[in-house]
């Protein structure tokens, strides 16, 4: 591809990748392979002084650029050069080259018209945190768009592309949108030069929107004055199109009836966070994205047991329908597996199911329980003659005996009593009235311890 004009020394021009009324980005090359994408602002600087008022603020502007790049993240472009070409002393930046598409050419076909409720969450949470990432060190992006945010092919992650209207001025700003490609995507406040914090987060909500939908809200009649004016008018003041039924209605023909229920299960946290994006008046709206990115991670939390129970209920109902479909259509047939099952089901609900521990236990317990019904059986027998005074259990085995016997051994025994009492009462007295044992005196240590 030919060059058009000499960017910088050392920064090869490939040409360009696309031109818009907000600048052009052109495809930089550097030292061999290594690519980059080169933004140029429309506006010439022609004094590159610190007294030139766009000059200073381009300057800040690219301060603030540096700042986003302190602490890389991987859903930000990282910015790796500024400055003025050699050639019509234009503004531009140089950043990251991305390999892959970008959201726009992922809604056109060969791919579906809509994304999927999980892609379309992974790409609200990680554009939040692009923003958030810029939003901390204080920069507006400005320009906020589908074909903006690409899909890395490298790494998996969405990326926010394109700083070039954040160091615009308002004036430049509002001259370049009189022909700026992407006016669906524009806050209404934006319209007259105007750039907040929350103007990222109504383009945000936006691209939601077409994603959800498979269109912006207001599309682009046509590329003239009036098809602009006519855009412009409808982000001031119509009402924003409901998203449920435009997402039902833009379906893709050929998913299942199953995933059609499972893809309109939209989160009730999702559907109020980008209402709130879309606000007209900007105080309505996030303050920020740091704002905005915890409002997601609090919602999916919160949400998740709830989403996961809705699904898994029409899963399980689906799956249920198949099988007593599949059951029906054997039902009855002589001969058939079905009726096997039958029969085992019959019978299994006549039999008691007992785990094997439990069933070990009682079989020990009665087993321990018949040895010591035998013990006592067999030693009462062996016991039946033996002599067994009066005083000794009455649970005790015995036979009559001579009555002249019994009255000796009742004497013997009362005797033993009386003298153990005596010899206890002996024993107390003696501890009652002992002297006290006295104390061994302790010699003491240097007459301290």
């Amino acid at each position: 591809m030919s060059k058009v004009f000499t960017i910088a020394e050392g920064l090869e021009n490939l040409g360009a990748l696309r031109t818009g009324g907000q600048g052009s980005v052109y495809k930089g090359r550097r030292y061999g392979p290594i690519y980059s994408a080169v933004k140029l602002i429309p506006t010439p600087l022609y004094t590159e002084d610190q007294n030139d008022k766009n000059y200073r603020n381009y300057q800040n502007e690219v301060t603030k650029l540096q700042k986003v790049n302190e602490n890389p993240s991987p859903n930000v472009v990282k910015i790796l050069s500024s400055g003025i070409t050699e050639s019509g002393s234009f503004p531009f930046i140089e950043m990251e080259y991305i390999e892959g598409p970008d959201l726009a050419e992922l809604l056109q076909a060969p791919h579906d018209r809509i994304f999927t409720l999980k892609e379309l969450i992974k790409v609200a949470e990680q554009l939040a945190c692009a923003l958030a990432h810029c939003h901390k060190v204080g920069v507006k992006h400005g320009d906020i768009k589908s074909n903006n945010v690409k899909y890395n092919i490298h790494t998996g992650n969405y990326v926010l592309l394109d700083f070039g209207l954040a160091i615009m001025s308002e004036e430049q700003r509002r001259s370049s949108i009189r022909h700026a490609g992407a006016i669906e995507f524009m806050a209404p406040e934006q319209h007259e030069g105007k750039m907040l914090l929350q103007t990222d987060i109504y383009s945000y909500g936006v691209i939601l929107y077409e994603l959800l939908t498979g269109q912006v809200p207001f599309p682009l009649p046509s590329n003239s004055d009036t098809g602009r004016n006519k855009v412009m008018v409808s982000h001031m003041e119509q009402d924003i199109p409901d998203a449920v039924n435009l997402r039902k209605a833009n379906l893709p023909e050929h998913w299942s009836a199953d995933k059609k229920v499972l893809e309109m299960q939209i989160p009730g946290w999702f559907l109020q966070l980008l209402n709130k994006c879309l606000q007209k008046n900007p105080e309505e709206r996030f303050a920020d994205g740091t704002d905005l990115h915890n409002a997601i991670i609090s919602g999916s939390l919160s949400a998740a047991p709830a989403q996961t129970d809705a699904l898994s209920a029409v899963a399980l109902e689906t799956e249920n329908t198949r099988l007593r479909e599949q059951l029906a259509s054997i039902k009855g047939v002589e001969g058939t597996s079905y009726n096997r099952y039958l029969d085992v089901f019959e019978r299994d609900k006549r039999m008691v199911i007992v785990s094997k521990r439990l069933l070990v236990g009682i079989i020990g317990i009665a087993g321990l329980s018949l040895s010591l019904f035998l013990f006592k059986v067999f030693y009462s027998k062996s016991n039946e003659n033996t002599y067994a005074p009066m005083y000794e259990s009455p649970y005790t085995f015995f036979r009559p005996y001579n009555t002249d016997s019994m009255m000796r051994v009742e004497r013997e025994h009362v005797i033993r009593l009386r003298l153990d009492s005596i010899d206890r009462a002996k024993a107390y007295q003696a501890k009652k009235y002992s002297p006290a044992p006295q104390k061994k005196k302790r010699r003491r240590f240097l007459g301290i311890f």
